[in-house]
């Protein structure tokens, strides 16, 4: 694979210097008209030690403009980062949409060394860039344009290129006693190389082999494949907008179609399930002492917790989260209340605004609304495409699967009630003046596509009710019933995994 990439090219200085003026006003124009453009650009380095990566982001940073322009490298994860799941501190660095970003010892370089030192087998090596290869999909399949580049050096021309640094005394403090220990695994590094390429090189996400021996032939090769294609992307035809588009509002099943109710998850629930006010206070008072017992027991584990809640208008996700908030220390929980996305969470990918709020260890993040509304009210009202929520199942599956394994509690809760019970809250709602503010026309709105929405939460428990990560459905016809259902079902998974056992209720 490498073979052709240890040929030492090399660009003459006198063809260097006619190439580079035109190559620097193209890139210049091209970031320019990128700037307005609907996708980002993710540009990823990787390679052999001294094979030049860090020069030849420097010299792009020289040619284009830096305003519009990041670089990020990453070393070893900091305390904040250790706390939270590995891609947290990838995903909050992912550039918007008409921006380019330049990654250095990125989500390449922990598996590969981890590999190379004997850390992990071939098996879990392999999971890893299939996460990998996971993670850019996703970010390719919502638009980003990802570049990969592998800077190769022959083992000669890398031990030449690190005595070349070790005596230059502006640049030997580049040179530790690790990048000889490096060479001198070399081939370990390529092997481990050769099965990266080969398992994350997709039509979606490809890598390019630059030969990294001249400094100027690197520089050119780099900066010409991402200017030509960047030009190519941005020539292509435009696509129609998702808002609007009729195919995103789903069809209706055969029995709806037939004049019958269809049957769902939520249509089999028990709605009348119901509890005694004195029998609700006295097991108020039990499960929330037993929530701060344990959430203090977790915090002290660093055990962290995740809750989302989601569920019909009027359902009382707000009066369940508050009887949970009563129970903790307001400094160990945030409470994160999802509504339309700002400006700035809507030039990236539908998941960066929740990565960002991943908690650290041994504190809890509570969503009212999550990043389901992909699967919900963006299916429902056509601001995604069919393609585009299709997906978001296994997309979901992979964020909560990362939840998960880094350790984090993750509950999920649909509060179900009948549509006669919203109906009978909406009217109330109308008639109590400090209630009044809650109730707007679009959920007046959603109660009309009533039908629609029991389909895609059926969709939504189906195909996203993992073991990891199941769906608490709780009947909440009885207000009393469902906050302490809540409050019951949240305290016997922290027991759970307070005690190391399995955390499904």
């Amino acid at each position: 694979m490498f073979r052709t990439a240890e040929l030492q090219r090399k660009l003459p200085k006198e063809d260097y210097h006619q190439q580079v003026p035109q190559l620097r006003e193209e890139l210049l124009l091209m970031q320019m008209e990128l700037r307005k453009a609907d996708f980002p650009v993710v540009v990823v380095f990787a390679g052999v030690d001294g094979a030049g990566k860090s020069e030849t982001v420097n010299k792009l940073h020289e040619w284009m403009d830096s305003r519009w322009l990041v670089a990020r490298a990453f070393g070893e994860p900091s305390d904040e980062e250790r706390d939270r799941p590995e891609y947290w501190r990838y995903w909050r660095e992912l550039p918007p949409r008409g921006r380019m970003a330049l990654f250095l010892s990125s989500w390449y370089s922990m598996p590969i060394l981890d590999h190379v030192y004997g850390h992990i087998g071939l098996a879990e090596f392999d999971e890893r860039l299939e996460r990998i290869k996971n993670f850019e999909k996703t970010l390719a399949d919502d638009g980003a344009l990802i570049l990969k580049f592998w800077m190769h050096l022959s083992k000669d021309a890398q031990k030449e290129r690190l005595r070349k640094l070790e005596k230059n005394p502006l640049l030997h403090w580049r040179i530790s006693k690790r990048d000889w220990q490096h060479w001198e695994l070399y081939e370990q590094f390529i092997g481990a190389a050769e099965r990266t390429l080969m398992k994350t090189s997709t039509g979606l996400a490809p890598w390019k082999i630059v030969e990294g021996y001249d400094e100027r032939y690197r520089s050119v090769a780099v900066a010409t494949i991402i200017r030509d294609a960047i030009r190519f992307r941005l020539d292509e035809p435009k696509t129609p907008a998702a808002g609007g588009n009729g195919d995103a509002r789903g069809s209706k099943p055969a029995a709806d179609a037939a004049g019958l109710p269809p049957v769902t998850v939520l249509s089999q629930l028990d709605s009348g399930k119901s509890l005694e006010k004195e029998v609700y206070n006295e097991k108020l008072k039990h499960y929330q002492a037993r929530l701060n017992q344990l959430q203090r027991a977790a915090r002290e584990r660093k055990i962290s917790t995740i809750l989302v809640f989601e569920g019909w208008d009027a359902a009382g996700k707000g009066g369940s989260i508050r009887r949970i908030t009563a129970a903790l220390d307001a400094r160990d929980y945030q409470v994160i209340q999802i509504a339309a996305p700002t400006d700035e969470e809507a030039a990236h990918n539908y998941l960066w605004r929740f990565w960002r709020h991943i908690p650290r260890a041994g504190r809890v993040t509570i969503y009212d609304r999550s990043w389901y509304g992909r699967v919900l009210v963006e299916r429902i009202e056509g601001f995604a495409r069919t393609r585009e929520w299709q997906r978001a199942y296994g997309e979901i599956n992979d964020f909560e699967a990362q939840l998960v394994e880094r350790g984090i509690v993750l509950m999920k809760f649909w509060l179900h009630i009948t549509a006669e019970e919203q109906l009978r809250r909406f009217q109330e709602r109308e008639q109590i003046a400090y209630k009044a503010w809650k109730l707007t026309d679009e959920d007046w709105r959603n109660r009309e596509r009533w039908g629609d929405y029991e389909l895609a939460v059926n969709d939504m428990v189906e195909r996203t009710s993992t073991r990891q990560a199941p769906w608490m459905l709780i009947e909440a016809n009885d207000k009393r019933h469902a906050r302490i259902e809540v409050l019951r079902t949240l305290c016997q998974r922290l027991e759970a995994a307070l005690a190391g056992g399995p955390q499904n209720p």
